[in-house]
């Protein structure tokens, strides 16, 4: 038998963005039963307690909206650093249900609106606002995307024109744990039929900075990581000033500007993984040409079709993994209905307990 009861002598990956002990425990559990599982071992249980799940699923929730509010400290003080004076805005993506047709729709927002609702939230209250028709009556527009831009004011020296932020936080929390659990990421990029796909299993909190040219992006990459938040600008931010919030610590970059490096979908960018506050951000700096180019094909192809080439991904590492499949059958009951029927693995059965 199987206790998914783990300890803290272990660390997941997902420890890194997130710090939520009942998460990570459950995901280092299942990390061990997956072990068990591919020894071929046969017959036993796994059993899960309600009461750990639901801290886990709380826990994810809260995690979000942390790192929502982290990820907006470090653009707003980004965007002071490197635009000086600028507006802030949120910009919703939409898609008419019945139509298919997409369109943009971009409003003014505060700080404290930012700071009070995650970007989906604010992008589902701007879709709300709207009342669409045609001729065969009222319509519903479903969000493609949403993301909230700090838009310089005047020129600046570096050639900035804006700063925006992204989450792919709304992808269900099951496939996140089992993405972990499996190494999804390396699994595609090892897979020469999959590696295509790449861009579809990311999941990082991120920030984009906008720049004129690639020659502009070289310049402002080299100024990122020499650049120091001040205490002025940290305190009234009610932020700590030591030097895990004043400065960016660089874990990797790499140069996607030239063309041999581009990727084949043609995205183009300077692209970093930083830690600030004890969290782990992306840092893109990316030419205004590419960026226009990357907007323009976000409003022509439908989230749906963004989210379903995702699943294509998982379903097709599935057929390879059938364990993984199980363990995303699994999850999915754990976090989404217990109360139905668990799925069925040979040799394994399933026990929910208080």
């Amino acid at each position: 038998m199987t206790t998914v009861e783990p300890t803290m002598t272990e660390r997941s990956p997902l420890w890194m963005v997130s710090q939520a002990p009942a998460l990570n425990e459950l995901v280092m559990a299942l990390k061990r039963a997956r072990r068990e599982l591919e020894g071929g071992t046969q017959g036993g249980k796994l059993v899960f307690s309600k009461a750990a799940l639901a801290k886990a699923r709380a826990e994810f929730g809260a995690m979000i909206r942390r790192g929502e509010q982290d990820l907006h400290a470090l653009a707003g003080l980004l965007a002071q650093a490197l635009l000086g004076a600028y507006a802030l805005r949120s910009s919703a993506i939409g898609e008419i249900e019945r139509t298919r047709e997409r369109f943009t729709i971009t409003v003014d927002v505060s700080e404290d609106e930012v700071a009070s609702s995650t970007d989906l939230d604010l992008g589902t209250r701007i879709l709300a606002r709207l009342a669409i028709a045609d001729h065969r009556g009222w319509m519903r527009a479903s969000l493609v995307s949403n993301v909230v831009e700090y838009e310089a004011a005047e020129p600046t020296p570096l050639n900035v024109y804006r700063i925006l932020t992204r989450i792919k936080a709304e992808e269900e929390i099951w496939n996140k744990v089992v993405d972990e659990l499996f190494d999804l990421d390396s699994i595609v990029l090892r897979d020469k039929q999959l590696q295509h796909l790449s861009r579809y299993v990311k999941d990082v909190f991120g920030i984009k900075v906008v720049v004129g040219s690639e020659e502009d992006a070289y310049r402002l990459q080299s100024r990122l990581t020499e650049l120091s938040f001040s205490s002025e600008h940290l305190a009234a931010r009610k932020l700590p000033t030591d030097a895990t919030y004043s400065r960016l610590e660089f874990v990797e970059s790499k140069d996607y500007l030239q063309r041999p490096s581009r990727k084949q979908s043609g995205w183009s960018a300077m692209k970093s993984v930083v830690h600030w506050a004890g969290r782990t951000f992306e840092i893109q700096v990316q030419p205004l040409s590419n960026f226009l180019h990357e907007r323009e094909r976000l409003t022509r192809e439908s989230h749906a079709s963004f989210k379903g080439t995702r699943e294509r991904v998982r379903d097709e590492v599935a057929q390879r993994l059938p364990l993984f499949g199980f363990y995303r059958a699994l999850l999915r009951w754990l976090f989404l209905d217990p109360s139905s029927e668990a799925p069925r693995q040979e040799g394994v059965d399933i026990v929910l307990v208080d």
